[in-house]
């Protein structure tokens, strides 16, 4: 059985209204039928319901990111499911069931702001909020440049997500050059961990530590990470390292100076 069929079969088909809710009902209503569960805002997901709410707010927000400009062009679904059989490496039901979240996303009358804040509200962990954006980052470079249309939404929504502004220019710096995190800036390094040059080396070396265990594999995998996008939390976890690596680098070859 497939992921989110998974979930829903262990009795994890949970609908909380707004747009997440009607995403994952839209689903179940045409794969499993009626008898989903409501819950309020505040209620606690386990490890498989994080995982469904996961998947069902990743492939309606590349929905909405493909609509930025209007329409849903034939050259975005093909990136898009080139991106599902390439990067993710889906077996061929979780690849139907990732489309059927996609395409019903396409129609429906929320905004890819309004999935993000929900999704904000359901998930308390930074970390599950950053591989979202992370993924939307991802698809959006894709096809090897970043569109204006993409660009104003990467910008905007890391407030709706709870991350900081700063999160822009750290992932610009790493998927916008295609080549080794080590080639980014020293502010977008900063950025990653969430620090400034006015940061003291303890206090770097703790937000270090921090987002070093935040983007453990066995930890973002406890909240309901599912193991095709593991890989996206290993790349997070190396562009943590690599950025507090050249920071000090940065720092010591100052010092000496």
């Amino acid at each position: 059985m497939s992921w989110l069929g998974a979930g829903i079969g262990a009795g994890i088909g949970l609908m909380f209204g707004g747009p997440i809710g009607a995403a994952l009902g839209a689903w179940v209503g045409s794969s499993f039928g009626s008898g989903l569960k409501r819950v309020g805002h505040n209620a606690a997901l386990g490890r498989d319901g994080a995982q469904a709410v996961f998947i069902v707010t990743v492939f309606s927000m590349l929905a909405k990111m493909a609509k930025a400009d209007g329409q849903v062009s034939r050259a975005e679904i093909n990136l898009i499911e080139e991106f599902i059989a390439n990067n993710l490496r889906l077996g061929a039901e979780d690849r139907k069931q990732a489309i059927q979240i996609f395409q019903n996303a396409k129609s429906d009358g929320y905004s890819i702001y309004d999935y993000a804040e929900q999704y904000q509200q359901l998930v308390r962990n930074q970390a599950m909020r950053e591989m979202v954006y992370r993924l939307l980052f991802a698809v959006a470079h894709a096809d090897g440049e970043l569109h204006a249309a993409e660009e104003d939404i990467l910008r905007r929504i890391p407030e709706y997500l709870g991350l900081h502004a700063s999160i822009f220019a750290a992932m610009e710096g790493e998927f916008g050059r295609r080549g080794p995190a080590a080639t980014g800036t020293l502010e977008q390094h900063y950025a990653v961990l969430g620090c400034s040059p006015d940061t003291s080396d303890r206090d770097l070396k703790l937000a270090y530590r921090r987002k070093a265990a935040e983007f453990h594999p066995d930890k973002i995998a406890s909240k309901g990470l599912p193991e095709e996008f593991m890989r996206y939390a290993e790349d997070q976890m190396k562009s943590v390292t690599v950025a507090y690596d050249t920071i000090m680098e940065a720092r010591k070859s100052r010092a000496v100076s």
